[in-house]
Parts: structure tokens; C-alpha cells; sequence
């Protein structure tokens, strides 16, 4: 039997369908206890999700790449899921519309802030060149980040582990800082998380009102677009 079940792992697990499924189920699966368990923030379904695909990973043997061929649906959704960004924004246009001066501020502060402490992070820790210029656009989201990446001179496959950490981290640990500095305002939580952890601080935001939901959607994507702006001016300053 164990045999037969032996057999059956082997040729499921070279199928793509089987890794895009078990994606799928893992974050389901952390949507669920995130839910159950009070939606704490420790519980972040996205970081529950990886962590259970990557004990799966080890447990079976199986290498990244085979995982990835199954689930690069997912990845090119995310494209169109941060397109559909636009919908909560497009809900709350009139109250982004009247604090759109203090939003452009927030916008270009956080934005050099972002960059600015990680590069003096990874250069305080001795990192190269290439290292700074990799981890320079973390706050963004990860396919603007990895092109960026790439245009500066950066590596694209380690920003992108670096956005994705970026954002689990802010998701995880915002709200204890946001709590901590008792900025209970859900615009001003909704900018920060936005600025700071991009899509997956979204999706979080989104999970505690549509309002935050909506301004960290707009500080997500002029992020992007400041830091594609910011970035060139201060490499071209570094050399």
C-alpha cells in the first residue's frame, strides 16, 4: 500500500496542477486559523501559507523550481489582483480627493525613508554595491521592484525575497507599531502600511476597513511610481 501511495505522490508531484492546488489549499488553510484564532497578526495567512509550502517542500524532497511550474499561476494573478487595487480606491476617490496635498507629502517622505534605511542598513552591515542596489526598492511591490531592480544594476531574483519579506514583515508588525504610536486613524494606518509593505500590507489593511484598504491601495502604487523616480537620481548620486 505505502508502496502504491509511494507511486502516486511520485507522478502527482510532477504534475503542475498539484502545486497550484496545494497553494491554493495552504492559503485557504491560513485564511481559516487567521480567522478562528482572532485575526492576529502573527497569523498573517500569506506567511502561514509559505510556511507550510516550504515544510512541504522539505518534507518531500521536492526543489523550487518543480513547485514553481505548478504555481506561476499565481504569480502572473498578480498583475491583475493589484489592478483590481482600484476598486477600493475608486470607492473612497472623494475623501482621497480632499487630503490629496498631506497624501503627496507622506508619499515622497516615506518613499526616501524606505530606500534611505535600507541601503544604510545593508551598508551598515557591510553589504556590496550590488547588494544595496538589489534591496534599494523593497517597499514596493514586487514586479515594479524586480524591474527596477534590474535597471539600476541590482538583482532582481533577491529583491524579490526582499519584497516579500518586506511585506510579511509590515503585515506581521505594523499593527504593533501603528498600536504602539497610537495612530488608531485608518487613513494614516492605511498610508503607513501601504508605504511600507506594499500588497501583502494591503491585503492586511483591506482585512481591517475599506478605508484602509483603499489608502494603502493609493500609497502602494505612487510608492512604485516615486520610487521609480527616486531611484536613478540617488544611484546616479552614489557613483
Amino acid at each position: 500500500m505505502s508502496a502504491e501511495i509511494q507511486q502516486l505522490w511520485v507522478y502527482l508531484s510532477t504534475t503542475p496542477l498539484l502545486w497550484l492546488t496545494l497553494t491554493l489549499i495552504s492559503y485557504q488553510i491560513g485564511t481559516w486559523v487567521f480567522g478562528k484564532l482572532g485575526c492576529h497578526p502573527l497569523l498573517n495567512p500569506v506567511l502561514t501559507a509559505i510556511i507550510g509550502l516550504v515544510v512541504l517542500l522539505k518534507v518531500t524532497g521536492i526543489d523550487y523550481q518543480t513547485y514553481f511550474r505548478g504555481a506561476q499561476f499565481v504569480h502572473f494573478l498578480l498583475g491583475p489582483a493589484t489592478v483590481a487595487l482600484a476598486i477600493p480606491l475608486y470607492r473612497e476617490l472623494e475623501m482621497i480627493r480632499k487630503s490629496f496635498g498631506p497624501i503627496i507629502i507622506t508619499l515622497a517622505v516615506g518613499s526616501l525613508a524606505a530606500i534611505v534605511s535600507a541601503v544604510g542598513i545593508a551598508w551598515a552591515l557591510g553589504g556590496e554595491k550590488i547588494i544595496l542596489l538589489s534591496v534599494a526598492p523593497k517597499s514596493i511591490t514586487t514586479p515594479i521592484a524586480m524591474g527596477v531592480s534590474e535597471q539600476i544594476g541590482g538583482l532582481p531574483s533577491l529583491t524579490a525575497v526582499v519584497v516579500v519579506l518586506t511585506g510579511i514583515t509590515g503585515a506581521v508588525g505594523g499593527d504593533f507599531i501603528l498600536n504602539w504610536l497610537k495612530i488608531y486613524d485608518d487613513n494614516a494606518r492605511g498610508m503607513a502600511l501601504g508605504v511600507a509593505s506594499h500588497g501583502i500590507g494591503t491585503a492586511h489593511a483591506i482585512q481591517r476597513s475599506r478605508v484602509a484598504g483603499a489608502f494603502s491601495a493609493l500609497a502602494m502604487a505612487l510608492n512604485g511610481l516615486f520610487t521609480a523616480l527616486l531611484l536613478p537620481v540617488i544611484v546616479y548620486w552614489m557613483q
